[in-house]
């Protein structure tokens, strides 16, 4: 999980309050003393710390709910509020036809960012070409060419040519049939001049749209200076701060590059490359806090999903059917939407429980166990999951290389699901108004 330090220490504050008497000074207080204590240990700039602690307080001691709110949850949104501030406000990615050029020091990703970046748009309907322009680094070409195929994307180079600027403006002129153009540049140890040169030249071939800095959060505060230089370069218009899952300095990182004024458009969050985020600070502080991020279980949801398969599971549920197929067709919608843990970050955390990293890992490790066992299974047991009997199950057992208990086991979590769902069903109104809501929505994309 990104910041996972950070989270559970903010959560263990949350919960504080939310499980307290009554809220008086002492208690927020204490909470104040909690909440630097993590934020320091992220990395944030202490002085930063120290502001956002100072009006937390304040707020807390001063101010009274809205109407509808106890002093517990206007707390809780306090603390919320005011740590999406110093993360600043979201940046628009826009989702049309754009030139966007990649720049960034040595080893802080820009190659498989802009892997990152083509499937991100390539999944939203858009033609992606990637251009080569790194003429310093030989193994940068070679590794964006593997990476252009494994994405499906075309991709302009030129190993003879040493001009980084002919390169991109001839890159650009190839592939002017695609709708979203990305221009991988040369990277130095540091911000050096001829560097700077380069890019100017490059920016000037090729008019880009966006000109996005890539920083590997690791540098942690570092980033502030780093993204203020090169800002004051080329004119950055976005960032993309990657590696967020590996590094507890990734808070120190995305706090320091919002000083600069340079926002934050993506983060990324592993190793793969759809582990790519657009960034939202209300939406990633909710996270965080332990409070979920529904809209983006959605929209990954719909990205996986066709409108057609989701209208007919959906409408399958509600009429109270539920077979072993349809649970076989979520977990597999669900292994799709990446490693669970990812998944459990979005949902609140009154729907998770406390589970830990380890307990995750179980849980999908056992979803995977339960799709091999359906698939030992035939069409009729999984349309019809009572014929399932002690001969069937030692036969489902052999042909899945598991003990009959684990067939067993899946049996039971099939008719816990099926019962709740016909719980769910059986009252008429929730039904009602559940088909009504799913009527109305919106299961268009982008």
């Amino acid at each position: 999980m990104v910041l996972e330090g950070l989270s559970s220490s903010l959560r263990d504050t949350l919960r504080k309050i939310a499980n307290a008497p009554y809220i008086d000074q002492a208690l927020i207080k204490e909470v104040v003393r909690d909440i630097q204590r993590a934020l320091i240990q992220a990395d944030v700039n202490v002085k930063l710390v120290v502001q956002l602690t100072r009006e937390i307080e304040r707020r807390s001691l001063t101010e009274k709910p809205p109407e509808g709110m106890n002093n517990r949850e206007h707390v809780i949104k306090i603390v919320h509020d005011e740590l999406v501030k110093i993360l600043g406000a979201p940046k628009d990615v826009r989702l049309k036809s754009q030139r966007i050029m990649l720049v960034g020091l040595y080893g802080q990703g820009k190659t498989t960012t802009a892997g990152k970046l083509s499937k991100f748009y390539s999944k939203r309907g858009l033609k992606v070409g990637l251009v080569a322009a790194d003429v310093h680094r030989p193994a940068a070409i070679d590794q964006l060419q593997q990476i252009a195929a494994q994405v499906s994307v075309p991709i302009h180079l030129d190993r003879k040519e040493r001009d980084a600027a002919k390169i991109a403006k001839s890159g650009v002129e190839a592939l002017r049939d695609r709708d979203i153009v990305i221009v991988d540049t040369s990277g130095r140890h540091a911000l050096e001049d001829d560097l700077i040169k380069e890019m100017a030249r490059v920016a000037k071939a090729i008019a880009p749209d966006e000109i996005i800095l890539v920083i590997d959060a690791a540098v942690g505060q570092q980033a502030g200076p780093q993204a203020k230089a090169f800002h004051e370069a080329v004119g950055v218009t976005g960032v993309i701060i990657t590696k967020m899952d590996g590094t507890a300095k990734g808070g120190g990182a995305l706090s320091a590059v919002q000083e600069t004024k340079a926002p934050v458009m993506f983060i990324g969050t592993g190793e793969h490359l759809e582990e790519l985020e657009r960034f939202d600070p209300s939406r990633f502080i909710s996270r965080l806090l332990g409070m979920g991020d529904i809209q983006a279980l959605l929209e990954k949801a719909e990205e996986l999903g066709k409108e057609k398969d989701l209208e007919e599971t959906a409408k399958k549920m509600l009429s109270g059917r539920f077979t072993l197929k349809d649970m076989y067709d979520q977990m597999e919608a669900l292994a799709k939407m990446g490693p669970l843990s990812k998944v459990f970050e979005m949902l609140p955390a009154q729907f998770t429980g406390r589970m830990s990293s380890q307990d995750i890992e179980t849980t999908q490790q056992r979803l995977r166990q339960f799709r091999v066992i359906m698939d030992s299974m035939t069409e009729e047991e999984l349309e019809n999951p009572s014929v399932i009997k002690s001969s069937r199950v030692h036969r489902i057992a052999k042909g899945a290389g598991v003990e009959p208990r684990d067939v067993k086991m899946l049996l039971k979590q099939y008719n816990t699901s099926r019962k709740a769902i016909k719980g769910m069903t059986s009252n008429r109104k929730m039904r009602r108004a559940l088909m009504k809501q799913f009527e109305g929505m919106d299961m268009g994309g982008e």
